[in-house]
């Protein structure tokens, strides 16, 4: 089958001939891939910024983000039937430490990441996962543009259910940057609570998209710089939570910044750092919370408000063989929403 693959880090993605996933145990399942997101951590991968942290070798094919019909399943498997809808849950877990135990497999004591540790991922034509990562979605669904919610949306589901305590009547939460996570992040936040909810976010197509999406306030400046202005619209008191999607440059120290007294740092976006002084979050009584992936149910309860009418996000597909060429648009920000690879 076609898959793509890192085969040289520093260099684009290849399509290649490989050999097609075959069922190992009784609860796996081999999905046939109807759409795979592309992510910005796969930007990472195919540039080797991943390499030490998950220990891995090439050639690798990445996706995390994927959605498809189930073609195969082990012999345990009863929920599942071949032809069903479903999205892929990003992490393979053994479904019994304490991790899985709690609902957090993210947690897992032996979880794999596919497409991401070495695992094939989705940026194929079929993958082999295991039936306790799947959610069945309606029959009749097609799972094409929903995608990018095994990933995107679910880190965005999970990031905003940890900082919900923080964001109640009269409170403010500053959400940095709008890709698709923070898209998705934004109708989130409105559901879920009452916060007033700021986009910071310079693009001027993403700022208008902000508006449409229910933001109560837009400020169009690069978050390095969009400080005061986060600032004055809270009366100086500053905001109960910032959702750093950006994670980059000095963004970090700027959100940090952004914090009312009591407030949450909530962390997603990666590359950059910060020092933490710690008479300031003792005297502020700060908390920092980093966000990976989501739970099952989140998933769930994600897949359903989708479902619903009541999140949406705006998709590009992109052939696999074009890969590359996609995985370039969305480096150079060409990409309004999320971009999606169809085999």
């Amino acid at each position: 089958m076609r898959a793509v693959q890192v085969v040289e880090f520093g260099r684009p993605a290849v399509v290649a001939e490989v050999p097609e996933p075959a069922l190992k145990g009784p609860d796996d399942v081999i999905v046939r891939i109807a759409g795979a997101g592309i992510c910005r951590t796969d930007l990472h991968i195919v540039q080797g910024g991943l390499k030490q942290a998950f220990s891995q070798r090439l050639p690798l094919t990445p996706g995390h983000e994927n959605a498809g019909w189930v073609e195969a399943v082990g012999a345990d498997v009863s929920h599942l039937a071949v032809g069903d809808p479903v999205i892929v849950h990003p992490a393979v877990t053994c479904g019994f430490c304490d991790g899985c135990r709690r609902g957090t497999d993210m947690h897992c004591a032996a979880w794999r990441f596919p497409g991401v540790d070495g695992w094939a991922g989705g940026y194929a034509e079929r993958m082999l996962t295991t039936a306790r990562a799947l959610v069945k979605l309606e029959p009749g669904t097609d799972p094409t543009p929903l995608a990018p919610f095994a990933d995107a949306g679910l880190t965005a589901m999970h990031a905003v259910r940890r900082l919900a305590p923080f964001a109640g009547v009269g409170a403010t939460v500053v959400c940095l940057g709008l890709g698709g996570v923070g898209q998705i992040a934004v109708q989130l936040l409105k559901i879920l609570t009452p916060a007033s909810v700021v986009v910071v976010e310079p693009d001027a197509d993403r700022a208008r998209i902000a508006h449409g999406l229910g933001a109560d306030g837009v400020v169009t400046l690069p978050a390095e710089q969009a400080v005061d202005e986060v600032l004055e619209v809270t009366g100086g008191r500053g905001a109960q939570a910032v959702l750093d999607l950006v994670g980059e440059g000095s963004v970090p120290e700027q959100a940090m910044r952004m914090l009312a007294k009591g407030a949450v740092y909530s962390i997603v976006g990666y590359g950059g750092g910060l020092r933490i002084e710690h008479l300031d979050m003792i005297n502020r009584e700060l908390t920092i919370l980093g966000n990976q992936i989501g739970t099952h149910t989140e998933l769930t309860e994600l897949m359903a408000l989708v479902a619903a009418g009541r999140v949406a996000l705006a998709t590009e597909t992109f052939p696999l063989r074009d890969a590359a060429e996609a995985m370039a648009a969305v480096a150079a920000g060409r990409v309004g929403g999320r971009a999606v690879l169809v085999p």
